[in-house]
């Protein structure tokens, strides 16, 4: 079978980005709560989330410069201003709020408040946790890293350090995490997202 074959440096970054969203899939969705200078809460999901490492517990997203007017996001202005923030899983039960949060509010707007979702007080950091969410990681800033020269189509990765984990006990046994119990969603290319229902299981081969 032939192959379409794209040199990148000759496409629009806008092109660049549906290659990269519709190629790299599923992708974990980090609903991330932070709290401005003002004291008004913060809530935005970003489907460019991973963890890093566990020695520190690590994590890591990725806000890109707005398309709307070419500014930074409000959960990065947030996170620069008191190095904080709490990391919330996606289940299936909250998802039609994340995507309430993904709405590009101005600042002084609540998004708890838009989605209906419950803020609820952490046990280290300032910004709340979501009291709906199963599982929350609370995290102090460890390092900002820009990609891109700050216009339309960069972004910053935000790693963060978790200092304090919650988990619902229903998704929480032996230290494991129950997936089935925890129900998340990945986020697909444009509007599609998917349930992670149909899991198999490939023993890693040893030599």
């Amino acid at each position: 079978m032939s192959k379409i074959s794209i040199n990148t440096k000759e496409i629009p970054f806008q092109d660049r980005y549906k290659l990269l969203i519709g190629s790299i899939i599923p992708r974990p969705i980090g609903f991330v709560s932070t709290i401005s200078e003002n004291g008004v809460y913060n809530l935005a999901p970003f489907s460019f989330f991973n963890g890093i490492c566990s020695n520190p517990m690590t994590v890591l997203f990725c806000p890109v410069i707005r398309s709307s007017d070419g500014q930074e996001k409000d959960t990065l202005k947030n996170i620069k201003n008191n190095k904080e923030f709490v990391v919330n899983i996606v289940s299936e039960e909250i998802a039609s709020q994340m995507n309430q949060c993904s709405a590009e509010y101005p600042p002084d707007v609540d998004e708890f408040k838009q989605s209906g979702l419950t803020p609820e007080k952490s046990t280290m950091v300032k910004p709340p946790l979501i009291k709906e969410a199963k599982i929350s990681m609370e995290c102090k800033l460890h390092q900002l890293v820009q990609v891109g020269d700050g216009g339309l189509g960069s972004a910053t990765v935000v790693i963060g350090e978790v200092i304090y984990f919650h988990a619902n006990e229903e998704v929480y046994k032996d230290g494991k995490i129950i997936s089935s119990k925890l129900k998340p969603i990945g986020r697909m290319g444009g509007a599609e997202y998917c349930k992670t229902t149909d899991v198999f299981s490939l023993p890693r081969p040893t030599l």
